[in-house]
């Protein structure tokens, strides 16, 4: 008879013990992701070959996080594009592996779906080739694509991923579709600012950031002839006056022509307050610096912008227009568990 009982407790046991670890086992489930477009901005455009499922970004969003895009496995594209700082990360320069140092400051993410080019200096048409760039880069990934095909198709994973997004076996066109499709979801337009002065909620808002916003938009500063529309860029060409002579050739870089030498794409300021230090070579650290330099109307450059020059703004109208740029601030953007790994 106790042989019996023991015989029943110990299937009592074992049943009990794979239940537990069933429950365990299963994922926290996740409604589908789906994209939102903020009050005041156009549709998000997908190209033909690439139009948004949620198999497509799901794949994309792990590949995004994936190290194994990287020769040595130590970095991914969330390594220099971080979710709490805005897909940016907080260095002057990147860094790719074996801390090799990059040539410029990492731009956001946010809203990169709706750039008409890509690159400070837009050198190259499509955010599926972009893709490319860090990857063959030596001071980045140092690797190549036939390289991380090779590795990842050995993956059972990536490539059942492969055919339910794209219908195809793990390749090229299989990587930078899928990030390419992640990335464009990226978008953020739910600040402080769209909350109050586009959506007309009754969200608090400070008398400092109503001030700074009149003096960003007014002629005396002429930010706004630069930094406008919904996603605060114009997408153009400038120089800013940072330096008498810059050592990254910008625009020319791409077109050798002389007089694109040191223009840079004007970036988005959503988010700014987060995506510390500024300026393609992250010199200059704090937004107080940036507005320190439009006021003093920056170095005496031949390409430099006519419309920058000095403005002598008094310190209060510093703190306004400071209180103004941290008001496009999102911070359900950098808080989405979505996009989160």
């Amino acid at each position: 008879m106790k042989s019996v009982r023991k015989l029943y407790f110990l299937i009592f046991l074992l049943s009990f013990c794979f239940i537990i670890s069933c429950i365990k086992n299963e994922s926290p489930s996740q409604e589908p992701f789906e994209i939102k477009i903020p009050e005041g901005f156009p549709e998000m455009v997908f190209s033909s070959d690439n139009f948004f499922t949620n198999d497509r970004w799901e794949l994309g969003k792990k590949l995004f996080y994936e190290k194994g895009l990287s020769k040595d496995y130590s970095i991914s594209c969330a390594s220099c594009h971080q979710q709490a700082l805005a897909f940016t990360d907080g260095l002057k320069k990147s860094e790719g592996i074996e801390k090799r140092l990059g040539s410029r400051n990492a731009p956001s993410l946010g809203n990169v779906g709706y750039h008409p080019y890509f690159l400070r200096e837009g050198s190259v048409p499509t955010l599926e080739m972009q893709i490319l760039v860090p990857i063959q880069e030596h001071v980045e990934f140092d690797f190549s694509m036939p390289e991380i095909v090779d590795r990842l198709s050995l993956s059972e994973s990536y490539q059942k991923l492969a055919q339910k997004a794209y219908s195809r076996n793990f390749d090229a066109f299989v990587l930078t579709r899928a990030i390419a499709c992640f990335e464009r979801s990226l978008i953020t337009g739910n600040s402080i600012y769209d909350k109050h002065f586009i959506q007309k909620t009754n969200d608090a808002i400070s008398m400092n950031v109503i001030k700074g916003k009149d003096l960003f938009f007014s002629e005396r500063t002429n930010c706004s002839q630069c930094h406008n529309g919904f996603n605060f860029t114009n997408y153009s060409f400038e120089n800013n006056g940072l330096y008498d002579q810059y050592l990254d050739l910008g625009k020319q870089r791409a077109t050798g022509k002389a007089e694109d030498n040191a223009l840079f794409k004007v970036p988005s300021l959503r988010n700014v307050a987060l995506t510390a230090p500024y300026m393609h070579d992250g010199s200059l650290l704090t937004l107080s610096e940036v507005i320190e330099h439009y006021n003093s109307g920056g170095r005496a450059h031949p390409h430099k912008n006519p419309l920058i020059k000095k403005l002598d703004l008094t310190t209060q109208q510093k703190i306004e227009l400071k209180a103004f740029l941290e008001s496009l601030t999102d911070q359900e953007f950098i808080n989405n568990k979505y996009f989160a790994e």
